[in-house]
């Protein structure tokens, strides 16, 4: 048996433009410029170290009470955004792939920072597709520690060796390096250099051949 293991954003749905907007907004807010840029580094981290990158973009130090409410504000926005999503918001080439590998017999689980994980798939209309759902409000640790991809592994019951990753950031295909997983990379190669297999998004390969992914090289 495989098991095939999804990041969320910037794999699955295009959540990455709507946490741009909102940390815009609150960089904005604080006195922080803030680009597209900037916004790389906070691919695949946590909401917490997020904040954290910001802030020393600024050379800002906050207390721990106002660090909490910048967050629950920019979640609040981001929330906002998330709640008129559905299903169209699921990338080109992500249902075929999930329904190809669900029919071979593979079990799916989710891998996520994002701590609103379960209501983005259930907003876009794909939580049945998953075998299992592990995301920021389950682990201690934030990706590159491999904490999210060896839980995901562990509710699926399929051996870390046996698990492919499919994630679109630096973070991420370290973490499921360290795992001993299968990394593929959705995105650009020469960002992803390090993972196994390197995809531009799922449009451009064949479902079937993400079964033939399952070998380390």
């Amino acid at each position: 048996m495989k098991g095939f293991i999804f990041d969320l954003d910037g794999v699955i749905v295009d959540t990455a433009k709507y946490h741009f907007l909102a940390w815009k907004k609150l960089a904005t807010q604080i006195g922080v410029g803030f680009t597209i840029e900037d916004n790389e580094r906070l691919k695949g981290v946590s909401r917490a170290r997020s904040l954290d990158i910001i802030l020393e973009l600024g050379d800002i130090t906050a207390t721990d009470e106002q660090k909490q409410q910048w967050m629950t504000q920019k979640n609040e926005e981001y929330l906002g955004y998330v709640s008129r999503m559905g299903t169209e918001e699921v990338l080109p080439g992500v249902l075929p792939a999930l329904h190809f590998l669900r029919e071979n017999g593979g079990k799916i689980a989710l891998g996520s920072a994002s701590k609103n994980a379960r209501l983005i798939l259930e907003k876009t209309g794909i939580m049945p597709l998953f075998d299992a759902v592990v995301d920021g409000n389950d682990v201690s640790a934030a990706k590159p520690d491999p904490e999210v991809f060896v839980l995901a592994a562990a509710q699926i019951g399929v051996p870390q060796g046996d698990c492919t990753v499919f994630e679109d950031s630096v973070a991420g295909i370290e973490a499921a390096n360290s795992a001993g997983m299968v990394s593929v990379g959705i995105g650009e190669a020469e960002t992803l250099k390090d993972a196994d297999h390197v995809f531009p998004g799922f449009a451009a390969v064949a479902p079937e051949t993400l079964l033939s992914l399952s070998v380390k090289h």
